[in-house]
């Protein structure tokens, strides 16, 4: 028998930086050991390609064109990608920081996170001035900002005559040329500062065509909310302000106790290690090589990307002392594309310099084939499977395949500091006592790794879990866990425990739910599940088949969680609509049970595996059946998109099988593939329930006001074949 790999080291990539992406798009074509897990973290699910930024803001381009999806990225090179904000680094302990979750460990670990506009040696710029980084920010302000109604004269500045200002000033321009908008540019000493004469005088004119002043000579001291005080006393009113200064490092860089410049920037061999930990690589331009600075520009990441990749394999299979390490040598000089708002650029490099429709086209064309790298992905390679020498035993059976003590201790231990309340002082015993009034409902849900993020893994399945008391009527009491980890060292083992609990505690700790204990085992994927036990109040009862003919019925969640992760196992989804599915799984449904009850809903179900028709079918009692409206059912972004596409989740035949006979659907809906989705099978789905007529608009309106995208998907009718009459709307 073949042994089963263990994992031994941990890879973490920090930041969705050029370099970075270009390293994941490799690892998929020539995949490392199943012995190395690769992670990446980046607060955002796409991250932007900064040479067509100013393009996307002119309207050249469209968001897609413009961004690399990270999560999809990901999923094609099977590396595992956390949604969430590095806030720190402990290179003694190997651990990261990371906001509103527990640490990250890792053993080899590289940091592309770029850097930002220095907000705070201006006063008043952090809390007054838009800043271009991060480009999300930007992205939202900016089209916030284009789309507003506007009567009088707006007045725009934009601070930094670099060229991240010219062309954003630029493109805003191009824009906003039939609007009442003054811009004015601000840009120290001169602007693109660094650039041959002939540029510099390309821009000048281009600024001066689209009616954008610039102000040189003179440096912004201070922002105010409605002016901008300037170093020679003057003072320029202003509206908005978009601040694009030298870059600067994250704060949490200066903490670090690494080696860094003087600008705070991480100090860094030719092999892109840090000075201080050759455990730490970097790139791009949060790095700065020691014997080769360099301008902060994406043009050297892009092309650290092979070396990066090369160094990172090397240190993963020896990280105590990696050998063949190559160096990064960058060149003196690099061409420089300058956009002009419209289509039109500038070429820099040295004393060079042209300027033209011919250069942004040509421009254009490399921006599209970098990109292409991206959109264009090929079939994945197969991981290696290599087995150390001393791998002689495979992993067997006979112990039950049970975690060792160590790891689930330690994991408890440091869950119970944080989640004192919600995680019992006994919960390593091999029983816990259930204590409590009345009646106890209970239920069991166990699900797949669905999601890479153990934390976030941890919080959908404590929410599905729970799903199934609110459906009930229940309070949550208690819980028992079921986890499977995958074969890994001790110390692995116990990092992805400790934030897979974490996040279930997360959740339970809001609902009064106790976390008593459970079972560990290890295998070859991840599984978690938990047994969750329920009091019905007093006065409260258990409903699933008292819904009534004339009844409405209410649906608390958007659909589509089953073909979104189909997709995206397929690299067919867009890594926005994965996040938003993510977001609703991890929405618990407390708030509409409360709101059920006090509308007296008649019968409930929660939505999951038999999808919408399905727990709906389980519903309709003894002489009941239902009209469903398929205009009004919710849908998450991009389902619809998948369903077209002809794509299913592999529950999706067995649901409709099941459905045979009882489904009655409109002869206009015969083509339309948003009835397919009504099959979909869903992870920590909406309650479905049913109230009586009067209290349906009450009830939506309550649902609506705690956040919930609610709707009144039908109406119960009597129907003796409990048949689903589906039709297009409301008749």
């Amino acid at each position: 028998m073949k042994a089963q790999a263990e994992i031994e080291t941990e890879l973490v990539l920090v930041g969705g930086g050029h370099a970075h992406a270009l390293v994941l798009r490799r690892l998929g074509m020539r995949p490392l050991s199943e012995r190395i897990r690769i992670t990446l973290i980046s607060p955002d699910s796409h991250t932007p390609y900064s040479g067509m930024l100013p393009g996307m803001v002119a309207g050249h381009y469209r968001f897609e064109e413009t961004h690399i999806d990270l999560a999809r990225l990901c999923e094609w090179a099977g590396v595992r990608f956390i949604t969430a904000a590095v806030t720190g680094i402990d290179p003694g302990a190997r651990r990261l920081q990371v906001a509103g979750r527990p640490d990250v460990r890792y053993d080899i670990v590289s940091l592309d996170i770029g850097s930002q506009p220095d907000l705070d040696s201006v006063p008043g710029a952090r809390e007054h001035a838009v800043p271009v980084k991060p480009v999300a920010g930007l992205w939202s302000r900016w089209q916030a900002f284009a789309e507003a109604p506007r009567g009088q004269q707006h007045r725009v500045a934009v601070v930094g005559g670099g060229a991240g200002g010219i062309e954003l000033a630029l493109a805003m321009a191009h824009v906003l040329r039939n609007r009442a908008v003054r811009i004015q540019v601000y840009g120290g000493s001169q602007i693109l500062r660094g650039y041959n004469a002939r540029s510099r005088a390309a821009a000048t004119r281009a600024l001066a065509a689209a009616g954008v002043e610039v102000c040189v000579g003179v440096r912004v001291a201070e922002v105010r909310a409605d002016v901008l005080l300037l170093d020679d006393g003057t003072q320029d009113p202003v509206d908005t302000v978009f601040w694009c200064t030298a870059a600067t490092p994250a704060r949490w860089m200066a903490d670090s106790g690494l080696a860094t410049d003087e600008r705070g920037f991480l100090a860094v061999r030719d092999t892109l290690q840090s000075l201080d930990d050759p455990r730490v690589f970097a790139a791009g331009d949060i790095a700065t090589q020691v014997r080769h600075p360099r301008p902060k520009a994406g043009v050297f990441a892009v092309r650290q990307a092979p070396v990066l990749a090369h160094n990172l394999e090397a240190a993963c299979r020896d990280p105590q002392a990696p050998r063949g390490l190559r160096a990064y040598k960058p060149q003196r000089r690099f061409l420089s594309l300058v956009s002009l708002g419209d289509k039109v650029a500038i070429a820099d490099r040295g004393f060079l310099g042209a300027t033209g429709a011919w250069v942004w086209r040509w421009k254009d064309h490399i921006d599209r084939e970098f990109m292409q790298r991206f959109s264009g992905l090929p079939p994945r390679r197969p991981m290696r499977a290599d087995q150390p020498e001393d791998a002689t035993q495979p992993h067997c059976g006979g112990c039950g395949a049970k975690l060792g003590s160590d790891p689930l201790r330690a994991a408890l231990a440091s869950l119970r500091q944080l989640y004192p309340a919600a995680c019992a002082g006994d919960a390593d015993e091999d029983v816990a006592v259930i204590d409590t009034d009345g009646p106890v409902l209970q239920s069991i849900d166990t699900l797949r790794a669905l999601v890479a993020d153990p934390f976030v893994m941890g919080r959908i399945t404590a929410q599905h879990a729970l799903s199934d008391l609110y459906a009930a009527g229940a309070d949550p009491h208690s819980a028992l866990a079921h986890v499977v980890l995958p074969f890994a060292r001790p110390s692995i083992q116990q990092a992805d425990l400790e934030p897979l609990l974490a996040g279930a505690l997360s959740e339970f700790s809001q609902v009064g739910c106790r976390l008593l204990g459970g079972h560990t085992l290890q295998g070859s994927e991840l599984q978690l599940g938990f047994v969750v036990n329920g009091r019905v109040p007093a006065g409260g009862r258990r409903f699933k088949h008292g819904g009534q003919p004339g009844n409405a019925l209410i649906l608390t969640k958007p659909l589509g969680t089953g073909v979104l992760f189909a997709a995206h196992m397929q690299w067919r989804a867009d890594g926005r609509d994965i996040a938003a599915a993510i977001r609703s799984m991890q929405a618990g449904n407390a708030p509409a049970s409360r709101v059920a009850r006090q509308a007296g809903a008649t019968s409930a179900t929660d939505v999951t595996g038999f999808g919408l028709l399905g727990h709906l079918a389980e519903m309709l009692g003894a002489g009941v059946g239902a009209d469903l409206w398929l205009d009004a059912v919710p849908w998450l972004p991009g389902a619809q998109q998948a369903a077209r596409e002809g794509i299913h989740s592999t529950l999706w035949p067995a649901n409709r099988a099941a459905l045979a006979g009882r489904l009655v659907v409109d002869p206009a809906l015969a083509a339309v593939p948003e009835v397919e989705l009504l099959f979909d099978p869903q992870t920590s789905g909406g309650l479905l329930f049913s109230v009586p007529a009067g209290a349906a608009a009450t009830c939506l309106q309550a649902l609506q006001d705690s956040g919930h995208q609610a709707a009144c998907i039908g109406v119960l009718r009597e129907d003796a074949g409990q048949r689903i009459h589906l039709r297009a709307a409301r008749a």
